[in-house]
């Protein structure tokens, strides 16, 4: 008998059992492919590595900017794959330790929910039965695929997040349906190398839940740098390597490439290992279809002693948002008062600028309703900024109520926003207001001090 089963070993099972086992409890956490899940095999760590590559490479050919020479600077396409690969291989690695130091038992094998009786809820996995207390759902989600007249019939030219990253031989062409994080990282790291890039979306912006200013910024950015950017602009079908599209005013445009990324959303695992066996409340979508299990703040369901954590649930798809909830259903079950909270979820775009923010945009807390204030500031405010990207474009936007000036959100454009954005997580979190940013020491010279000189901004 285990106090906690869980299925799913991405970033809310591996967490969620790391937290179990230091905790004491007995453990079982199934995978049917590899410790880490989409995050660190197939999104995540492997795309960020292949992205800083492509980085490391653009300062090569901008060195000239900070004095700096070298002769024709080139890359390998291949070796960045090599790379990829071998750090997703260590990271994974490490997440066996882990479970071994936590005395986590780890079956490989695909699990399946039988049901819940008064002796526990019994799975069955690899030809072996489990029993477990407690069962905790992290299968998180597969990248959803609109089915788009022709394209089976295109074959191997059509990729989601998986088949592109196992490509051995960059594209001198990709279409990238979708504008959203997936589509613009990709689009970042391939035309930094040369490839010619068309982001087809159906917005009339890219990055749709990002602030308007700054996701405006970053296209700007972009289509300097070459990439043609297709908004308001539905696909209507795949014929051979061509994406088939009507533009804003209706008119049927053509665009081709080598590869076609599909990258228009992800949808929730939540069939295939009987969840129908436990009568599992479901979020409904729009047309009412199962989209995600339904949970509370604390994680749980409304089946007795089954929790569910990380995209399963339908809401917050990120990794970083699917580890807090997993460490949620660890200490209800516990015993321990905790609840998820998610007005303080950071997003990170791992595009060169990066983009990162948190809590709520100025188009969110207008439609709220809320009286408001928004402060502003260049990156160049930053004198570290300046010193280590020439001619870097960047903003610093604060959101802050107008009664009070506590802090309702933040929202960056300029490297490297993802490591300083925390402090701003934490504000949110600590219900903290722009005076009491204005007392804390900041390092100097660092990014970061551009968060309190945006504070004072404040007038």
């Amino acid at each position: 008998m285990f106090d906690v089963a869980i299925i799913g070993g991405g970033p809310g099972g591996y967490v969620a059992a790391e937290r179990a086992g230091a905790a004491g409890l007995k453990v079982v956490l199934f995978e049917r492919k590899s410790l880490g899940g989409v995050c660190l095999n197939e999104g995540c760590i492997p795309t960020k590595t292949l992205l800083y590559g492509a980085k490391v490479y653009n300062y090569a050919v901008t060195g000239d900017h900070y004095g700096v020479y070298a002769e024709k600077p080139s890359f390998r396409y291949e070796e960045f794959v090599d790379r990829k690969d071998k750090v997703v291989k260590k990271l994974v690695g490490g997440i066996k330790a882990a479970m071994k130091g936590y005395k986590v038992e780890v079956v490989n094998a695909e699990a399946t929910i039988k049901g819940r009786s008064a002796e526990g809820i019994a799975i069955t996995a690899g030809g072996q039965d489990y029993l477990s207390r407690n069962l905790l759902i992290c299968t998180g989600s597969e990248a959803a695929v609109p089915p788009f007249p022709g394209l089976k019939e295109a074959g191997d030219v059509i990729v989601t997040n998986r088949e592109i990253l196992s490509l051995r031989e960059q594209p001198k062409e990709l279409v990238v349906i979708g504008g959203g994080v997936i589509g613009m990282e990709f689009a970042a790291f391939y035309s930094t190398l040369g490839t010619k890039v068309t982001v087809i979306e159906m917005l009339p912006k890219i990055l749709g839940p990002l602030d308007d200013e700054i996701s405006s910024m970053l296209q700007g950015i972009y289509a300097k740098r070459g990439v043609n950017f297709c908004l308001k602009s539905k696909v209507t079908a795949i014929e051979g390597n061509a994406v088939v599209y009507e533009d804003p005013e209706g008119k049927v445009c053509r665009v081709s490439g080598d590869k076609i990324l599909v990258s228009v959303g992800r949808r929730a695992n939540i069939s295939g290992f009987g969840l129908e066996n436990l009568g599992v409340e479901m979020l409904l979508n729009r047309g009412g279809k199962p989209c995600g299990i339904k949970v509370d703040e604390h994680m749980r369901t409304n089946v007795p002693g089954v929790y569910a954590a990380g995209d399963v649930t339908g809401f917050s798809m990120l990794a970083h948002t699917a580890s807090r909830e997993g460490e949620v259903a660890v200490n209800n079950i516990l015993g321990k008062a905790d609840r998820m909270r998610y007005n303080a979820i950071p997003g990170v775009v791992y595009t060169n600028p990066e983009v990162a923010g948190v809590g709520l945009t100025e188009a969110e807390a207008k439609a709220k309703g809320l009286d408001y204030k928004v402060l502003k500031l260049p990156m160049a405010y930053s004198g570290r900024f300046v010193a280590e990207n020439e001619g870097g474009e960047g903003i610093c936007k604060l959101i802050v109520g107008a009664k009070y000036h506590e802090i309702l959100g933040a929202h960056l454009l300029g490297n490297p926003c993802s490591e300083i954005l925390q402090s701003m997580c934490i504000a949110i979190e600590q219900e903290m207001t722009v005076e009491q940013i204005k007392e804390v020491v900041f390092p100097h010279p660092t990014v970061g001090e551009i968060i309190k000189e945006t504070a004072f901004s404040l007038k």
